[in-house]
């Protein structure tokens, strides 16, 4: 299959920018495309559910990626397809219950968790050969995206970017009071609903690079950092961004070093645990500062 002339350009130019011999590869010029697109995709949407606490919500996402691939094998669809298709489904589900129940957010995450965990095991079950094809998902593979990945992930991008501008504003009034927002003209339904399928999508294609396992790590981890930084919800939005792009930029880079052999999900969430140490300690000095003035 023929690649785009345009990732054909882009890819000959990764090697100029960063002239490291690993990067001569053209699937790690691809992992690098999928990294750079996604990374910003996880901190707009990290610092987002870090405000509504909705870290449990892409925590129950990730883990329908069992259900959803089980489902694609047994049936014989493309797990591509299946897995981000019910978790969109699995997203908007707990949304709408969420918003049309009086039981708390977590309860209702908690059942959804707890049935998407319980319907991939069955649907596991049933095919005992299925199993092996999960495990690549407990970790992630980003090495082995293709073309037709990066296109998707970068048509998710456009379209993430194009929510973000018209409504981070309305999102973090949402986050601070949704009555309050409501009652200035925001419509918070369907703010809430777009919103938790976005990240649906962006939790579900995070699972290829770094797996069911630290996927939400993938979210929380730069955007709390990012608030030990920051003074202003603008300021986070920025640090978000830094440290999840030279967190993935770094961790593709490190994991393929011959020292260090690691898989590169695990290694892009310990690189941006690694700012979060640092700003934690930042803020540690900054507040002992503080306290002797």
């Amino acid at each position: 299959m023929t690649e785009p002339a345009s990732l054909y350009a882009v890819y000959r130019l990764i090697p100029h920018l960063l002239p490291f011999s690993c990067l001569e590869a053209r699937f790690m010029q691809q992992a690098f495309v999928a990294l750079v697109l996604l990374a910003p995709m996880t901190a707009a949407m990290g610092v987002q559910v870090v405000n509504f606490r909705m870290a449990f919500f892409s925590d129950a996402i990730s883990h329908s990626a069992f259900a959803g691939v089980a489902l694609g094998l047994i049936f014989s669809l493309n797990p591509h397809w299946t897995m981000p298709i019910f978790g969109l489904l699995v997203g908007v589900g707990i949304m709408a219950v969420q918003r049309n129940s009086s039981l708390s957010s977590d309860t209702v995450i908690g059942v959804f968790f707890s049935a998407v965990i319980a319907f991939g095991l069955a649907a596991v079950s049933r095919d005992r050969s299925v199993a092996r094809d999960l495990q690549r998902f407990l970790f992630g593979d980003i090495l082995t995206i293709g073309d037709s990945g990066i296109i998707w992930l970068f048509l998710l991008f456009l379209a993430l970017v194009a929510f973000q501008a018209w409504s981070y504003n309305r999102l973090l009034y949402i986050g601070i009071s949704p009555a309050l927002a409501k009652a200035h003209g925001v419509n918070v339904a369907a703010y809430q609903y777009v919103f938790a399928g976005l990240l649906s999508l962006v939790v579900m294609i995070s699972v290829w690079a770094t797996g069911v396992l630290l996927v939400t790590a993938m979210l929380i981890v730069p955007a709390a950092a990012a608030r030990n930084l920051s003074r202003s919800a603008g300021a986070v939005f920025w640090w978000a961004l830094l440290i999840s792009l030279s967190s993935a930029v770094a961790g593709l880079l490190i994991s393929a070093q011959e020292w260090a052999r690691t898989a590169t999900g695990a290694t892009v969430i310990l690189t941006a645990c690694g700012w979060f140490i640092v700003s934690a300690l930042w803020v540690t000095a900054f507040r002992r500062s503080s306290r002797i003035e």
